[in-house]
Order: C-alpha cells, then sequence, then structure tokens
C-alpha cells in the first residue's frame, strides 16, 4: 500500500509519499522562514496563504520523485491538528479534495504523533515499550509509549514550551527568528559556567515542566548587563540558558526511565535537533545500559513523511475521515489511545 501525507500545521508546507513495503519514497518541503522573519515570529495569515500557494507544487514533486501517479495512492493522510487552525484547514481541504477526486480514503493524524513516530522511518528503530521525550516550540511532554497508538502523557510544561522559551530569549539577546536554533549556535561560543541559571521544578516528584521563569531569568540577566552586552556576553548567557533548559530535561527523562524502568527512550520535536540535548540524553543512556533514538535532522521539525508514516498505521487500522473537512487545532496525544 502506498499513502500520500500532507503536513500544515504550522509554517512548513511537508509532502511526502510512503509505501509500506519500500518504505520512504519521496518527500518535499517548503518552509517559510523568510516569510516570518521581517515580523519576528510566525504569522498565521501568511502561513495559510503559503501553503495555499505551496501545497499542489509539492504534491506534484513529491509523486514525481516517487514515480508514482495518483492511481498509486491508496490513502491521502493529512495532518488535521494540534496547530493552526487556517494553516490546519488548507491542508485538510486540500488532501480531502484530492481523496475524493482519486476516489481513495481520508486519513487525518495527529501532528505530535507523527513527530513520535519519526525515529521509525530510520535504519535503526526503538523497540516498545519506550519513553519519549516530544520537545518543540509548541510542547514539551513526556510519554509513556506501551506500542503503537497507546500513549500516556506522564509530565508536560504547564506554561511554557521549551522551545518556545528558546525563540523568546533569543529575541531578548536580539538574535534574529528563528532565534531557538541560531541562540544555540551562538552557545557553542560560550564559556562555561560564566552565569548560574536554575533548573526549575528539578526537585518536584513529578515529570512536569515549566521554563517561564526560566526565561524570565534570562530577561533579568540580560537587563542586568544591558551596557556591556557584547558578543561574548550574549554567547555566555546563551550558552547558560541552553544547559539549564538541557539539565532541566535530563532531570525530568532520568526520573521517568528510573520510575518506568525503561531503557529505550525518543527524542523527538524540533527542539530534538539541539547538539547539546543529543550529547547529554546519549550520555544518559549509556549510563544506564540504554539506547536513545532520535529521527535525522531533517525529521525533527515538521514534514510530511512523519505524517506519510503515522498516516499507514492510522490507514491498516481502518480509520477514514468522513466527506466533512474537520480540523483540531487542540487534540491531545492521549487521546488517540
Amino acid at each position: 500500500m502506498r499513502v500520500l501525507g500532507i503536513e500544515s500545521s504550522c509554517d512548513e508546507t511537508g509532502v511526502a509519499v510512503y509505501d509500506d513495503e519500500l518504505g520512504l519514497m519521496s518527500h518535499e518541503l517548503f518552509t517559510q522562514i523568510k516569510v516570518h522573519a521581517e515580523y519576528g515570529g510566525v504569522v498565521p495569515e501568511l502561513a495559510s496563504r503559503d501553503h495555499i500557494r505551496m501545497c499542489l507544487e509539492l504534491i506534484e514533486k513529491a509523486l514525481k520523485s516517487a514515480s508514482s501517479t495518483k492511481d498509486d495512492i491508496d490513502a491521502v493522510c493529512y495532518t488535521a491538528g494540534p496547530g493552526l487552525v487556517g494553516a490546519l484547514m488548507v491542508g485538510a481541504t486540500v488532501a480531502r479534495s484530492l481523496a475524493y477526486a482519486w476516489n481513495v480514503p481520508a486519513v487525518p493524524v495527529n501532528h505530535m504523533e507523527g513527530h513520535l513516530l519519526a525515529p521509525m522511518l530510520e535504519e535503526e528503530k526503538p523497540e516498545f515499550p519506550y519513553l519519549a521525550l516530544l520537545v518543540s516550540g509548541g510542547h514539551t511532554m513526556i510519554i509513556d509509549v506501551a506500542a503503537p497508538g497507546s500513549y500516556k502523557i506522564i509530565g508536560q510544561s504547564v506554561d511554557d514550551a521549551a522551545g518556545e522559551a528558546f525563540d523568546k530569549t533569543a529575541k531578548l539577546l536580539g538574535i534574529a527568528y528563528p532565534g531557538g536554533p541560531l541562540l544555540s549556535k551562538i552557545a557553542q561560543q560560550g564559556e562555561k559556567d560564566k552565569y548560574k541559571f536554575p533548573r526549575p521544578m528539578s526537585d518536584s516528584p513529578n515529570y512536569d515542566f515549566s521554563f517561564s521563569g526560566l526565561k524570565t531569568f534570562a530577561s533579568n540577566t540580560i537587563a542586568e548587563h544591558k551596557n556591556e552586552l557584547d558578543e561574548q556576553t550574549k554567547a555566555d548567557i546563551a550558552r547558560a540558558f541552553e544547559e539549564a533548559v538541557v539539565d532541566t530535561l535530563k532531570i525530568k527523562v532520568k526520573k521517568a526511565l528510573k520510575k518506568l524502568k525503561y531503557k529505550n527512550l525518543v527524542i523527538a520535536g524540533g527542539v530534538s535537533a539541539n547538539l547539546t540535548l543529543r550529547k547529554n540524553m546519549q550520555e544518559l543512556m549509556t549510563s544506564i545500559g540504554g539506547k536513545v533514538f532520535y529521527p535525522r535532522i531533517s525529521f525533527c521539525t515538521d514534514n510530511g513523511a512523519m505524517i506519510a508514516y503515522a498516516g499507514m498505521f492510522r490507514f491498516k487500522r481502518g480509520e477514514r475521515a468522513d466527506l466533512g473537512v474537520d480540523v483540531l487545532p487542540r487534540w491531545p496525544l492521549d487521546t488517540l489511545n
């Protein structure tokens, strides 16, 4: 069986073709970074317009790259949520229209499940059950993954997501959009232990996170050095902030692994591309005789490949969309079970 996957939840349009025997056959991606850079963040209306502009072109490219036609496609899978409602509506409308025209089923996919299963696209796949850290611009969650489709959120951010805190702190440092990845790059030049940042909620008995206070701490530190905020000082603050976020994530993951006695860890979502996070999680898993799994860097951020893969899983389970075009800007992962 072969499916087409369409991702349009935020500021990247992704399309892919996935075959259950041949694997990933093609994937195309258009990022809107240049569109939103002028505004310092994602403008929902502009995001929707760009999805409209690019979606059909990317579908044509993905089919061509996969040496496929509409007659080879058994289902059209699309991100139905969570995400920006206008952006979701573009992908959903295109997917439903194609499915109707091609006389094949349409399959709604949860964006976060796509991220969660993205490591399954790699050669070395994690075995179930495993612990997952889903960390992105909009979500920070620790999830007990018992089996495909069986998810229990055991910890999450009570305010800002980790990626959101990265972006906001980058903006405070005067770093251009998209701030998070650039902050991490600048942090590599920072002096270790020049500044001491807190590890929020690290002593709490649960697995929840809070990054809003850490962002405020960064803001106060920046304000204290506003008259001497040269490039090295920016790098030192960026490093202290990044290490505080990564340490906090590591502390909570270590607690959850000990509780569940799991030896496999999956890190997914946009922030999973962070090299400091990867290094720390690798060290953690090595210390307990476990293994850590990630998607390839290009599949950490939003992409059509993860939607096609998750869509194939849902398609085989018999899940289908009706003729209505419905999206869920809020769609909790643990409601999928």
